[in-house]
């Protein structure tokens, strides 16, 4: 449940829309150590509901936000994606989701519910554009983290169908360990080497970006 570069640069993000975060009623698809969810809370959120399919994520970000005095505006689920909040809207929606181009495997200490996307890594990507637009609440918005390689034009064209607009709030690299490099589906590397993993010696990175997504008329000018 350690938090990751992507956990970081999501809140970064968040950082940088302060004005999207005070007041609103926020959401967090598999929130795993629940840092994101404290960082919503000190920004100044008014209600933080958080899912995760793991117990573990439960019991620990259940404790970080009481240890923050948190508890009172906060309500986390054990459950799968939008199960738990069914018929439920929300002014802001995040997630740092498992999308990585690999099958699942436990990785580095970690579950493999951490980082393992499916072949594409577009696994649990798909679920969540897919269920965005019921329950984002009117004038709200998301922040996704998004590795380039894992189809982020297929996102755009998704979010798209389903009558939202996709921008890039934030870009930036990530290291990909050798062991994590050696899980990433073939085709997927071959396809993006030089594209949006890049190589120096016997390091590499790949392009991530958290991407903000709303109706398109919400986004606004401002970023």
């Amino acid at each position: 449940m350690r938090p990751s570069e992507y956990t970081a640069a999501l809140i970064q993000a968040l950082r940088q829309r302060r004005h999207a975060v005070e007041g609103a009623d926020a959401l967090e698809i598999g929130f795993g150590s629940g840092v994101v969810l404290a960082a919503l809370g000190a920004m100044g959120a008014g209600a933080l509901c958080g899912v995760d399919i793991e117990a573990e994520a439960v019991e620990s970000g259940a404790a970080l936000l009481r240890d923050l005095g948190l508890a009172e505006v906060s309500t986390l689920h054990r459950g799968d994606m939008w199960g738990p909040v069914a018929g439920r809207r929300f002014g802001l929606i995040v997630a740092n989701l498992p999308h990585f181009p690999m099958p699942p495997a436990e990785y580095g200490g970690r579950r493999p519910s951490w980082s393992s996307g499916g072949a594409d890594g577009r696994r649990y990507l798909e679920v969540f554009v897919s269920g965005l637009s019921e329950h984002l609440a009117p004038g709200g918005r998301a922040l996704l983290t998004h590795n380039a390689f894992s189809g982020l034009a297929t996102t755009r064209a998704q979010a798209e169908s389903a009558g939202l607009a996709m921008r890039p709030a934030l870009t930036t690299l990530v290291h990909i360990t050798e062991d994590k490099l050696a899980r990433m589906t073939a085709t997927v590397l071959a396809r993006e080497e030089g594209r949006t993993i890049f190589r120096y010696g016997p390091y590499v990175f790949g392009e991530m970006l958290v991407v903000e997504i709303a109706r398109p008329g919400d986004l606004g000018a401002d970023g």
